[in-house]
Order: C-alpha cells, then sequence, then structure tokens
C-alpha cells in the first residue's frame, strides 16, 4: 500500500517561505492521513478522499483555493479513474460545489460519466451535492488586482491498495483569468489516467499536458513493458518538443512511485506506512 499526492507547483519567486513550509507541512498531514484510510479502503476510494482534502485547503488551487476565470466565476474540473475498470468519471467546468472530485466519483456508475458546465451542476443538485461557494477572500484580491500564480495549480492522488489495485483522482480550479469555457487536463485521459498496470496525475499547464497526452502516454508505455523511470524520462522528453509546462505523480503495478517535472518545482508528498518523501 503506498500513495503519493500532489498540490501544483511551488515557486520560490511567487511564494513566501512560511508558505513553502505550510505546503510542506500540509502536504505530508494529508499523505499520512489518505495512507490511514487505504487500511481499510479501497484505492480508488481512497484517491476521492486525498484529493477532497487537498480540495478542503486554500493553499492549494482546487475546491476553496480555486481561481477566478476572466468574468469573475470560479469553475472547477475534477476526475477519478479506476485502474481495475479502466472506467473514468469527471466534471468540467462545474461551478459552487464544495468538492468536485465527489460528483466526479458519484458519476462512475453512470452511463453518462463525464459531465461539463451546467450539466454537471444540475447533477451535482440532483444528487444531494450542496450548493457552495469556493471563493475565498485571497482569490478575490488577486482576480481584482489581475495577478495569478502563473496557471501551474492542481490536485492529484494516485494509489496502490493492500490487493495491489491501483486508482488515481485529479482536481484543479483552473488556470486563473482564463476564457470562461476553457478545458484544463485534469477530466482528460491526458491529465489523468489509470489501467492495472500504472496510474498518473498531472499538473502544470493544461494546454501542454493535453498536446503531450501526457498521463496516457506513461500508463501506455508502461503497459507494453517499460519500466516507470524510463516511461517518465521518454514523455517528458518529449514534452521538451514544445517546451512544455507539466509534472506527474505515478505508482506502477509493483507499488514503485515515480515523479518528474520540467520545470522547478511540483509540490509532492508520498508515503508508504514508514517513510515520507516531500518536495524540498
Amino acid at each position: 500500500m503506498k500513495i503519493i499526492i500532489h498540490g501544483g507547483f511551488f515557486s520560490e519567486s511567487d511564494q513566501s517561505h512560511e508558505i513553502k513550509t505550510a505546503k510542506q507541512n500540509s502536504l505530508k498531514e494529508i499523505a499520512k492521513k489518505a495512507y490511514e484510510y487505504l487500511q481499510n479502503h479501497s484505492a480508488f476510494d481512497t484517491v476521492a478522499y486525498a484529493v477532497c482534502l487537498l480540495e478542503d485547503d486554500p493553499l492549494y488551487n482546487a475546491g476553496i483555493g480555486s481561481q477566478i476565470q476572466s468574468d469573475g466565476i470560479i469553475r472547477m474540473s475534477a476526475a477519478i479513474m479506476n485502474g481495475e475498470t479502466q472506467k473514468l468519471s469527471g466534471v468540467i467546468n462545474i461551478q459552487d460545489v464544495k468538492n468536485p472530485i465527489f460528483v466526479a466519483k458519484d458519476l462512475i456508475r453512470e452511463d453518462d460519466r463525464v459531465l461539463g458546465g451546467q450539466g454537471a451542476k444540475n447533477y451535482a443538485s440532483a444528487h444531494g451535492f450542496d450548493h457552495f461557494s469556493t471563493e475565498i477572500p485571497q482569490r478575490r484580491k488577486e482576480y481584482e488586482a489581475k495577478l495569478s500564480n502563473g496557471g501551474k495549480g492542481t490536485v492529484g492522488c494516485v494509489a496502490i491498495d493492500k490487493e495491489g489495485k491501483l486508482a488515481v483522482a485529479t482536481s484543479t480550479g483552473g488556470k486563473g483569468f482564463e476564457i470562461p469555457g476553457r478545458i484544463s487536463d485534469s477530466a482528460t485521459v491526458a491529465g489523468n489516467y489509470a489501467n492495472s498496470y500504472c496510474a498518473v496525475s498531472c499538473t502544470g499547464v493544461g494546454e501542454d499536458i493535453v498536446s503531450n497526452a501526457t498521463a496516457a502516454k506513461i500508463v501506455t508505455r508502461v503497459t507494453d513493458g517499460m519500466n516507470l523511470q524510463t516511461a517518465f524520462n521518454k514523455t517528458f522528453e518529449e514534452l521538451k518538443t514544445i517546451d512544455g509546462f507539466a509534472g506527474a505523480i505515478a505508482i506502477d503495478k509493483e507499488g514503485n512511485i515515480f515523479h518528474q517535472d520540467s520545470y522547478p518545482t511540483m509540490v509532492f508528498a508520498s508515503f508508504d506506512g514508514e517513510n515520507f518523501e516531500v518536495f524540498s
């Protein structure tokens, strides 16, 4: 049983030492809680739980930390994928729900498993998800001052459970100040993908991740026999040809954990029950 989570990118130029320390402590605590949850739950249930904790922390650009788009509205996207069944479900540009990842998870039982915009919100309302504004004063200040964090914030989790089953979940509050209707990578197989061999969650610039099909490429290469590190290295070499900005976390069926970013620094933490690894 192992867990790895990410919380987007950290930049020394626009974040204080205090925020860096806060993110290190937060990621370590969430990884620990998620690992404890994994003891009695499946990887599929656990990745949703971990991402929910990340959505509830305003340090990250997801859930209540989400960025405001150019028209002053917050729209969020999230997806989850079960490596055993290879079913993916997600929401795109959903508004006014506290935890988009739980709406995405609920959709796994439906025939129509990826919903967008008002349709996603209608589904959430019909299935007991309360109306909830995710805007916080800090994000409104950034919006009014036309500031942003560079559009590199997304959260995600990959887990392998005691039965060796893999799952992945990813959630984002967008890049901030984008054109309304813009689609991120998070609810696509480019940013969030799993099968019985490997599971990958991405963060970074969504357009670059989609152009490179990052998560799906890594998983496919591992499925075809490449080891995890080689699959990452090849995929990130291809990302360089478009000067792509991305980071990814993964676990393979053997329980190997790997992470990589194209530019410094993706914030992440992993835990295997004994040892933590946290970004520095």
